[in-house]
C-alpha cells in the first residue's frame, strides 16, 4: 500500500490549518465544528496533491479508528463518513487502509450512514446526498472485490439503498443509486444469490405494492445490468424450476411472479428460461401447470408482448393447455383469451379453434367464461372478434344452463345496443351484427319462463330502450320491426300478446280482491293467483310470493290503486314508470337489501308495465309511417326500402291494435288511418281496415265526426273493394256501428256476386240473410260456379303457383266454398240438410283430387288450391258441434288424407289450419289423430313441425284439465290419451294399408302410431300407460262400426291394435299395472265390446274365445300378454329369475313340436305355417274362398292338399310376427326400413330337412293332432316372443340378423336355426347344422298336454296362479284361427258338444294313452330342466338347450 515508510516512522496526526486535535476530550459541538473543517479540507483536495496526501495520511488513518466509526452521535458519524468517502477519492486507486477487516468496517460504516437518505426533509440530507454522490462517482465499493466478505458488504449496501429509496427522492438520487449498484454487478466477477435476492425481492408483488420506488430502482438496475446479470438469473431459475432446489433462495415460491416481472423489464433476461416453461407446461402436477399457465397468460396477453411471435413453440404448447384435463387450467386459458383478443388481434385466428372447443366444454363455468371473454373484447372493439367467435356466443344462447344462456343473451344485447343502436362502429359494424336482434327474439320460443322474461327485459333496455324520448323510441321500434325476420316478428308479437294477457290477469285479480270476501271469491282469487304464478320465474317459490302480494293488495289500498292504474288501458308510459317506482319503494325495505319478494314483484311489474306504448306513442308511430308514405322519412339511410318500411309499420300498428286498442283512441290517429284507407296500395288499406276493426268499438260515441267520414268508405269497400278489404269492411261495420242491421241491408241490396262480402254477412247476421242465401248457394255457388269449368287451366307439371298466378275462376270457386261454409256457420243447424249436402260436395272435391267435374280442364295448381280449400272447409265445419255430428267416418277419413297430399303447400297449409283449430280446443279430439299421418311426410321439416304441433296440443289439453277440474264430464273429449282409439281406427282405414300382414305396410303403421304415442307416453301421469294398454285391449273386444261384419276390415283393426300394444309394451315398464279408469271407446267408431261366456263342465269345450284377433278382458289373458315383459321390468323380481329357469321347460314342449312338425314329413301343416308367421293373439279368417262361401264346418276339409295350397299361399308373404322382434331403435320414431320378416318356417324346414335317413320317426299323426300341436307351439312360443321383445337388442349386420345378447332370449335360437342359418353366428351355424341331423319323435297330443300340466306345476308362478286346468286344455284344443262358422252352430268364439263329437279323437285318444307314458314324460322333463340349469350361465347355453330339445 502507499506510504509504508511514512506510516512506519511518523505516527503524529496532522490536522488542517485552524483545526485542533479531535479527540474524546472535546465536546460534541466542538468535535462537529472541527470535523466540518476537516471535511471542507478533504473536499477541496484532489488526487494530484501528493504533498497534502502525504501530510494528511495519518489523519485519514485516525478518522478510520473505532472511536469515530462507533461514535454515538449521528452528525459525527455523517461527517466522518464524508471524510472517508473523500479519502477514498483522493487516494484512489490505492486506499490508505490495508487491513481487510478495517476496510470491511469502513464500508459497513458508510453503508449505515446512507440510511440517512431516507429523510429528505432532514437538515443533513445534503451531506447524505454528497456521501452517496461521492462513493457512486468514485465507485469506492469496488475496493471490496478483493475482500472475502465482499458479498456481505454488497448485500447490505443493496438492501440499505432499496430500503431508503422513496417518493421524496429526486431523479439524481435515483441515478446515483443505480450507478453505485450497477458498478458492483458489472465490474464484479460474480453475483451471489444473496445479492440477486436483494434485487429480485423488490419485484415480488407484495413488496412492489409496499414500495413502488424500490421496484422502479430494481427495474432500472436490471435494465442497465441485463447482460451481466442474465447468467445468474438463468442459473437461479434452473435451480428452482428444473432441479427443484427451492432452498437456494427464499424467493423460490415467487418464481413465476419474478419471471413475469423480469419479462416485462427486459425479455432478454429470460432467453434461457422460457424453454423451461414449455417443459413445465407438460408437468404432471396440476398446480404447477396451473401456475405456469397463469404466468404465460399474463406474458402472452401483455399489451406490447411479442412473445407469441418470438417463441412459437411455447405459444403452441400454451394453446394446448386449452384442452387440459384439469378444469382450473382450462378456465384460466379461457379468461386469458379476452386480454389476448384486445391486445393482440393478430392471434385471434389461433384462439378461435380452441375457444370453439371450450364453448362446448362440459363445465358450465368454462362455457360461461368463453362468452365473457368474447363479449368483453367485442364491446371494446367489434373488429377484435371475428364472425366465428360471435357465433360461439350465438350458440350458447341455447345452452342447457341458465347462467350461460343469460350471459350469452346479455352479451349479445350489449353488443347490439353499442354498435347497432348507438352506431359506434359505423354501418359496417351494424351490418355485421344485424342477426343479433333476430336471434334474441327467437329465444322467446323457448319453454323456459326465465328465457322469455330475459328477452322482454333485453327488448325494453337494449333493443328499444324505454327511456328514449317518445319520437326516438317509436322510430327505433319502427325500423327494428321492418328489419326483423318473420320468426322474430312472430316472437315479438307473441311477447306483446303475453304481456297484454298478463295485464288482464292482474286486472281480474284486482277486481276479485276488491269484492267482498266469500268462499267463492277466495277460490277465484287463488285460481287467478296460480295463473299469474305460471308467468313468473320459479313458479314454486313465486306461488308464495303471489299469495303475499294478494295479502298486501287486500290490506294496502294505495298499492292496489297504483297497480290498478298500471294495468289500466289508458295508462301512459310516464304514469307507468311512476307507479312502478312507488310500488317497489312501498314494498322494499332498506334493512333487507336482498328481498326475494320484491324481486318477484319487480318481475311482475316489468311484464305488465306499458313502458313503450300509450296514446302519444301510437300517434308518433303513425306519423313515422306517414313520413314513409310521403317519402320524407330517411328509410334508405336506415337500410330499409320504403315499401317494406310502410308495410312493416302498418303490420306493427295492426298488432298493437290487438294488444293496446285504447291507445289508438285519438282524433289524430284515426284521421291518419282514414288517409291510409284512401290510398291505392291494397296492403295499406287492408291494414287500416283491420286496425279500425280492432280499435273502433267506441268511435261512434267519442269520435262522431270520424264515424261520419268512415261509413261511406267502408260501404264502398264492402261493395266494390278487393275481397279481403270487403271482408274487413263488413267486420268494421259490425264492430263500430250500432245500426249495423240497416247498414248490412243496404249493402246486401246492392251486392249479389261479391262472394266474400256475402259470406261474412251470412256469418255475422244469419237471421237476416239465411233465407235468401240458401237459393244463392244452391243455384249459383254449387251449380254455376263449382260444377262448371268455364276456362281450361294452364297445363303445367307444377303442383303449386303463387297467388297472383292462380286463375280467377279458381279464386272464385275458393270464395264460393268459403261462402258456403260461412253461411252454414251462421245458420248453425242442419234442419234443411244443407250441411249434409255441403259435406258430400266437399268430400267429392277431395275424392276427385280437386277436379269436381272430372273433365280434365283444370290445371294441377288449381286442383291443389281446391283440395286445400275443401279440406280447410271441412275443418271449419267440424268446429261447429251441429255439423261435427253429421260428418261421417268416410268424410272424416277423406279429410284426414289431405295432410298426405302430394303438394307440399297443401300439406303445410292444411296442417296449420288443423293445428289452429286444435290449439283453440275448437276441433274435436279425433282430429288430433290426423297428425299421425304426418309420419309419412317425406319432408323432414314437415314431420318436425307436425310433431311440434302435436306436442303443443297435447300439453294444452293437459294444462286445461289441470286448470279446470270441473270439466271431468268432458274428459273423453279433452284427455290426450283418448286420441289413441281414433288413431288406431284411422290407420286401419289408411288406403296404403292393403295387405293385412305386409311387413312394410305394418312398419308404416307402426311409424304412424309411434308418432302419436311417443308424445302421449312421454309423461306417465296417473298411470296413463296402463290406461292406453287397456284401451287397446278394449278395442280388440269390439268391431269396426264402418263394417262390423267384414272380417278383413276388422282384422286390419286388430292388427293395428297389436302393433300399438307392441309399442306400449316395449316403451313402458308400467303398462301392466291396473288402469286408473275404465276407458270409454267412441261409439261412432267401435261397436259395443263382446261379453265373454263362462266355461262349463267340459272346460275347454265351452270356454269362451275371443273373436278373430281379439283378446279376452280377463286377468289371465292379460297376464298372458304381459307376463314376460312385466317380470323383466324388475331385474330383482322372483318372477323374472324363475322365468329364466322355467322357460326351458316350456321350450321343451314347444320346440319338440316345432322340430317334429318340420322334420317329420315333407308336407306342411297350413295352420302351423300360418300361426308361426303371425303375432300372438291374431286370428285369421278361412284360407280359401271356398270356405267363405260355404259357411259350413271346415274340419273334414283339413287334409293335406288344402294344407299344401295354403302353404303356398302364405309362403311368399312376409311374416308379421317380426313386428314384435324389431329393435328398440327401430321402435323409436321414425322406424327404419331395415330388417324384413323371417321366411316361412315350412319353406325353410323343407330346405333343411334331409329326405332320407330319418331315425326314430313315429307314425305321422292325423291333421287334427298336427293342428293341436301347432296351436300349442304357436300359443306358447309367441307368448315368450312377445314377452321378451321388449328387452331385445338386435344390431343388424350386413346380410344377416344380429343375435340378441340377452340370455333370456336364447330360447329363440332353435326356431331361428330352423328358419334361416344366416341369422346365426358362424360357430352356432355349425352347431345347428350338426344338430339338424337328429330328428326327434313326434309327441302326441296327450304328451303335449302332460307337458303343459307339468309346466303348470313346476313352471312360472304367474302361470300356475292364472291358468286353470280348463284353460290349459283350451290352449291345446282350440285353434286360434277358428271362426265362429268353423266352430259349429254355437255362440261366436265357443265350441259346442257337437263340435267336440266331430273331433272326439282330438280329446279322448290322448287321454287313453296318458297313463302309460306319464312316467316317461316326467323323467324327460326333469332331465331337460337339469340340462338347462347347467347351461344357464355359460356361453354355450343356447347350444345345450338346442341339443337337449332335439335329442329329446
Amino acid at each position: 500500500m502507499a506510504h509504508p515508510k511514512a506510516r512506519a516512522t511518523d505516527g503524529k496526526v496532522t490536522y488542517p490549518p485552524g483545526v485542533k486535535e479531535i479527540s474524546d476530550k472535546i465536546s460534541k459541538e466542538e468535535m462537529v465544528r472541527r470535523l466540518k473543517m476537516v471535511v471542507k479540507t478533504f473536499m477541496d483536495m484532489d488526487q494530484d496533491s501528493e504533498e497534502e496526501k502525504e501530510l494528511y495520511l495519518n489523519l485519514a488513518l485516525h478518522l478510520a479508528s473505532d472511536f469515530f466509526l462507533k461514535h454515538p452521535d449521528k452528525d459525527v458519524r455523517l461527517l466522518v463518513a464524508c471524510c472517508l468517502a473523500d479519502i477514498f477519492r483522493i487516494y484512489a486507486p490505492e486506499a490508505p487502509y490495508t487491513s481487510p477487516d478495517k476496510l470491511k468496517d469502513i464500508f459497513m460504516f458508510i453503508t449505515r450512514q446512507l440510511k440517512g437518505l431516507e429523510d429528505t426533509k432532514s437538515a443533513q440530507f445534503n451531506r447524505y446526498f454528497y456521501l452517496l454522490e461521492n462513493i457512486a462517482w468514485v465507485k469506492s465499493y469496488n475496493i471490496c472485490f478483493e475482500l472475502e466478505d465482499s458479498n456481505e458488504i454488497f448485500t447490505q449496501l443493496y438492501r440499505t439503498l432499496f430500503q431508503v429509496i422513496n417518493n421524496g427522492h429526486n431523479q439524481k438520487v435515483h441515478m446515483h443509486m443505480v450507478d453505485l449498484m450497477s458498478s458492483i454487478v458489472c465490474e464484479g466477477d460474480t453475483v451471489s444469490q444473496e445479492l440477486l435476492d436483494a434485487v429480485l425481492v423488490n419485484l415480488v408483488p407484495a413488496h412492489k405494492n409496499l414500495n413502488k420506488q424500490a421496484y422502479d430502482l430494481a427495474k432500472a438496475l436490471l435494465k442497465r445490468t441485463a447482460q451481466a446479470v442474465e447468467p445468474y438469473i438463468t442459473n437461479f431459475f434452473n435451480q428452482v424450476l428444473m432441479l427443484g432446489k427451492t432452498s437456494v433462495s427464499d424467493l423460490s415460491e415467487h418464481v413465476f411472479d419474478l419471471i413475469l416481472e423480469l419479462y416485462n423489464i427486459d425479455s432478454h433476461l429470460l432467453l434461457s428460461v422460457l424453454p423451461q416453461l414449455e417443459f413445465k407446461l407438460k408437468s404432471n402436477d396440476n398446480d404447477e401447470r396451473l401456475q405456469v399457465v397463469k404466468l404465460l397468460a399474463k406474458m402472452f396477453g401483455a399489451k406490447d408482448s411479442e412473445l407469441a411471435v418470438q417463441n412459437k413453440p411455447l405459444w403452441q404448447c400454451y394453446l394446448g393447455r386449452f384442452n387440459d384435463i384439469h378444469v382450473p387450467i382450462r378456465l384460466e386459458c379461457v379468461k386469458f383469451a379476452s386480454h389476448c383478443l384486445m391486445n393482440h388481434p393478430d392471434l385471434a385466428r389461433d384462439l378461435t379453434d380452441f375457444l370453439k372447443v371450450r364453448s362446448h366444454d362440459p363445465e358450465e363455468a368454462i362455457r360461461h367464461d368463453v362468452i365473457v371473454s368474447i363479449v368483453t373484447a367485442a364491446k371494446k372493439d367489434l373488429a377484435l372478434v371475428n364472425d366465428q367467435l360471435l357465433n360461439f356466443v350465438r350458440e350458447r344462447t341455447l345452452d342447457k344452463r341458465w347462467r350461460v344462456r343469460k350471459e350469452a343473451m346479455m352479451g349479445l344485447a350489449q353488443i347490439y345496443k353499442r354498435f347497432s343502436l348507438q352506431a359506434e362502429g359505423g354501418k359496417e359494424a351494424s351490418k355485421q351484427i344485424s342477426w343479433i336482434k333476430d336471434k334474441l327474439l327467437h329465444i322467446y320460443y323457448q319453454n323456459s319462463i326465465d328465457d322469455r322474461l330475459l328477452v322482454e327485459r333485453i327488448f325494453a333496455q337494449y333493443m328499444v330502450p324505454h327511456n328514449l324520448e317518445t319520437t326516438e323510441r317509436m322510430k327505433c321500434l319502427y325500423y327494428l320491426y321492418a328489419t326483423l325476420d318473420p320468426n322474430a316478428v312472430k316472437a315479438l308479437n307473441e311477447m306483446w300478446k303475453c304481456q297484454n294477457m298478463l295485464r288482464h290477469h292482474v286486472k281480474d285479480l284486482l277486481d276479485l280482491v276488491g269484492k267482498p270476501k266469500s268462499e267463492a271469491s277466495s277460490k277465484a282469487v287463488f285460481s287467478k293467483a296460480m295463473v299469474i304464478t305460471r308467468n313468473l320465474p320459479d313458479p314454486g317459490k313465486a306461488q308464495d310470493f303471489v299469495k303475499k302480494l294478494v295479502q298486501v293488495l287486500e290490506e294496502d289500498e294505495r298499492v292496489r290503486e297504483q297497480l290498478d292504474t298500471l294495468v289500466s288501458p289508458s295508462c301512459s308510459c310516464k304514469q307507468a314508470e311512476t307507479c312502478v317506482r312507488d310500488i317497489t319503494k312501498k314494498l322494499g325495505s332498506p334493512k333487507q337489501p336482498s328481498n326475494p319478494f320484491l324481486e318477484m314483484v319487480k318481475f311482475l311489474l316489468e311484464r305488465i308495465a306499458p313502458v313503450h306504448f300509450d296514446t302519444e306513442s301510437i300517434s308518433a308511430l303513425i306519423k313515422q309511417v306517414n313520413k314513409s308514405i310521403d317519402g320524407t322519412a330517411d328509410d334508405e339511410d336506415e337500410g330499409v326500402p320504403t315499401d317494406e318500411a310502410i308495410r312493416a309499420g302498418l303490420e306493427l300498428l295492426k298488432v298493437l291494435s290487438f294488444t293496446h286498442p285504447v291507445s289508438f283512441h285519438s282524433a289524430e290517429t284515426f284521421e291518419s288511418l282514414l288517409g291510409c284507407l284512401k290510398m291505392d296500395d291494397e296492403k295499406v288499406a287492408e291494414a287500416a281496415l283491420q286496425i279500425f276493426k280492432n280499435t273502433g268499438s267506441k268511435m261512434e260515441e267519442s269520435f262522431p265526426h270520424i264515424k261520419s267520414v268512415l261509413l261511406p268508405v267502408l260501404q264502398h269497400k264492402a261493395k266494390k273493394g278487393p275481397p279481403r278489404q270487403a271482408k274487413y269492411a263488413i267486420h268494421c261495420i259490425h264492430s263500430i256501428f250500432s245500426n249495423k242491421d240497416t247498414q248490412f241491408a243496404q249493402i246486401f241490396e246492392q251486392l249479389i256476386t261479391p262472394l266474400t262480402t256475402l259470406g261474412h254477412l251470412a256469418l255475422l247476421a244469419p237471421e237476416q240473410f239465411a233465407g235468401p242465401l240458401k237459393s244463392l248457394v244452391a243455384n249459383f255457388i254449387v251449380k254455376d260456379l263449382l260444377m262448371n269449368d268455364r276456362f281450361p287451366g294452364k297445363k303445367t307439371t307444377k303442383l303449386w303457383v303463387p297467388d297472383d298466378e292462380v286463375s280467377p275462376e279458381t279464386l272464385a270457386k275458393i270464395q264460393g266454398i268459403k261462402l258456403m261454409v260461412r253461411w252454414l256457420l251462421g245458420v248453425k243447424n242442419n234442419l234443411s240438410k244443407s250441411g249434409n249436402s255441403t259435406l258430400r260436395l266437399l268430400t267429392a272435391i277431395l275424392s276427385s283430387d280437386g277436379d269436381l267435374t272430372e273433365q280434365g280442364k283444370m290445371g294441377k295448381p288449381d286442383m291443389s288450391r281446391l283440395r286445400l280449400a275443401a279440406g280447410c272447409a271441412l275443418l271449419k265445419l267440424a268446429q261447429e258441434p251441429c255439423y261435427h255430428e253429421i260428418i261421417t267416418l268416410e268424410q272424416y277419413q277423406q279429410c284426414a288424407l289431405v295432410i298426405n297430399d302430394e303438394c307440399y303447400q297443401v300439406r303445410q297449409a292444411f296442417a296449420q289450419k288443423l293445428n289452429k283449430g286444435l290449439w283453440g280446443l275448437k276441433l274435436p279430439l279425433e282430429y288430433l289423430a290426423i297428425f299421425a299421418l304426418c309420419a309419412k311426410d317425406p319432408v323432414k321439416e314437415r314431420r318436425a313441425h307436425a310433431r311440434q304441433c302435436l306436442s303443443k296440443n297435447v300439453n294444452i289439453r293437459r294444462e286445461y284439465l289441470k286448470q279446470h277440474a270441473a270439466v271431468s264430464e268432458k274428459l273423453f273429449s279433452l284427455l290426450p290419451e283418448y286420441v289413441v282409439p281414433y288413431t288406431i281406427h284411422l290407420l286401419s282405414h289408411d288406403p296404403d294399408y292393403i295387405k293385412v300382414q305386409d311387413i312394410e305396410q305394418l312398419k308404416d303403421i307402426k311409424e304412424c302410431l309411434w308418432f302419436i304415442l311417443e308424445i302421449i307416453m312421454s309423461k306417465n301421469e296417473n298411470n296413463s300407460h296402463a290406461f292406453i294398454r287397456k284401451m287397446v285391449e278394449s278395442i280388440k273386444q269390439t268391431k269396426d262400426v264402418q263394417a262390423p261384419s267384414d272380417p278383413k276390415i276388422n282384422e286390419k283393426l286388430y292388427t293395428v291394435c297389436d302393433v300399438a300394444m307392441n309399442i306400449v309394451m316395449s316403451k313402458s315398464t308400467t303398462y301392466s299395472l291396473e288402469s286408473p279408469k275404465d276407458p270409454v271407446l267412441p261409439a261412432r267408431f267401435f261397436t259395443q265390446p263382446d261379453k265373454p261366456k263362462a266355461a262349463n263342465v267340459l272346460g275347454a269345450v265351452n270356454k269362451p274365445l275371443s273373436s278373430a284377433g281379439k283378446q279376452l278382458q280377463t286377468k289371465s289373458s292379460r297376464m298372458e300378454t304381459i307376463s314376460n315383459a312385466s317380470s323383466n321390468s324388475n331385474p330383482a323380481s322372483p318372477g323374472r329369475n324363475k322365468g329364466r329357469l322355467d322357460s326351458g321347460d316350456m321350450d321343451h314342449s314347444e320346440n319338440e313340436d316345432i322340430t317334429s312338425l318340420k322334420k317329420g314329413d315333407k308336407r306342411d301343416d297350413p295352420d302351423v305355417a300360418r300361426d308361426s308367421d303371425r303375432p300372438r293373439g291374431r286370428k285369421r279368417g278361412p284360407a280359401s274362398s271356398q270356405e267363405d262361401s260355404s259357411g259350413q264346418d271346415v274340419k273334414p276339409k283339413r287334409g293335406r292338399k288344402k294344407a299344401t295350397a295354403d302353404s303356398d299361399q302364405w309362403g311368399d308373404e312376409p311374416q308379421a310376427g317380426d313386428v314384435s322382434m324389431e329393435t328398440e331403435d327401430e321402435q323409436n320414431s321414425p322406424p327404419k326400413k331395415g330388417r324384413r320378416g323371417r321366411p316361412p318356417k315350412s319353406a325353410t324346414a323343407k330346405a333343411e330337412m334331409p329326405s332320407k335317413g330319418r331315425r326314430g320317426r313315429k307314425k305321422a299323426p292325423s291333421p287334427e293332432e298336427e293342428e293341436s300341436g301347432g296351436e300349442v307351439q304357436e300359443e306358447e312360443e309367441e307368448e315368450h316372443e312377445d314377452g321378451d321383445s321388449e328387452n331385445m337388442e338386435v344390431k343388424p349386420k350386413a346380410g344377416r340378423q344380429a343375435r340378441t345378447p340377452r340370455r333370456s332370449q336364447q330360447r329363440y335360437y332353435v326356431r331361428f336355426t330352423n328358419e334361416t342359418v344366416d341369422e346365426m353366428d358362424d360357430e352356432e351355424e355349425e352347431e345347428e347344422e350338426e344338430d339338424a341331423e337328429f330328428t326327434s319323435p313326434k309327441v302326441s297330443e296327450t304328451e303335449v298336454s302332460g307337458q303343459v300340466k307339468q309346466k303348470m306345476r313346476k313352471g312360472r308362478r304367474e302361470e300356475r296362479e292364472e291358468m286353470g286346468p280348463q284353460e290349459a286344455w283350451s290352449v291345446l284344443l282350440v285353434t286360434p284361427q277358428a271362426k265362429p262358422t268353423e266352430l259349429g252352430e254355437g255362440k261366436a268364439g265357443c265350441w259346442t258338444p257337437g263340435d267336440l263329437a266331430l273331433d272326439g279323437a282330438l280329446l279322448w285318444q290322448p287321454l287313453l294313452s296318458l297313463i302309460s307314458i306319464i312316467t316317461f314324460l316326467l323323467l324327460c322333463i326333469k332331465l331337460c330342466q337339469l340340462v338347462l340349469y347347467l347351461n344357464q350361465g355359460s356361453p354355450g347355453a343356447s347350444k345345450g338347450r338346442c341339443e337337449c330339445l332335439l335329442l329329446f
